[in-house]
């Protein structure tokens, strides 16, 4: 349905990730709001690996409801409040969505997010045959 790729003559991307979604007309376009990782019963993990875990399995979850799976997303747009956290949150990407699973992605470190106890939130857009 859609084209993932990198441009020659531009660095390679640095992870599990691709600079370029070519995405056609015809589609039919999934656009998740920004996850966080608040389990299903309301409690919100203390450590950054669960946060993400947690943000990444409600992504999963709500692509399944739409009728979409990892290998639909072409975009990630992840927000973290600290710059440590990077490696945790880039592990649990690998072990629950896996690196084959290589979308478009940004990355941003930013100051707080709408609790003080959130550490992540992750968008997601997928697009499925129409």
């Amino acid at each position: 349905m859609f084209k993932l790729y990198n441009s020659e003559g531009a660095a390679k991307p640095g992870g599990a990730y691709t600079h370029i979604a070519d995405i056609p007309a015809g589609g039919r376009l999934i656009v998740l709001s920004g996850q966080v990782g608040v389990e299903p019963d309301g409690s919100l993990p203390k450590d950054v690996e669960a946060q993400c875990e947690r943000a990444y399995r409600n992504i999963l979850t709500h692509l399944e409801t739409a009728g979409a799976t990892a290998r639909d997303i072409f975009k990630f747009n992840v927000f973290l409040t600290r710059a440590t956290d990077i490696p945790a949150y880039r592990e649990v990407r690998e072990r629950v969505v896996g690196n084959d699973v290589a979308p478009t992605s940004t990355l941003l470190i930013i100051s707080a997010l709408a609790h003080p106890d959130m550490l992540v939130e992750i968008e997601a857009y997928a697009m499925v045959a129409a």
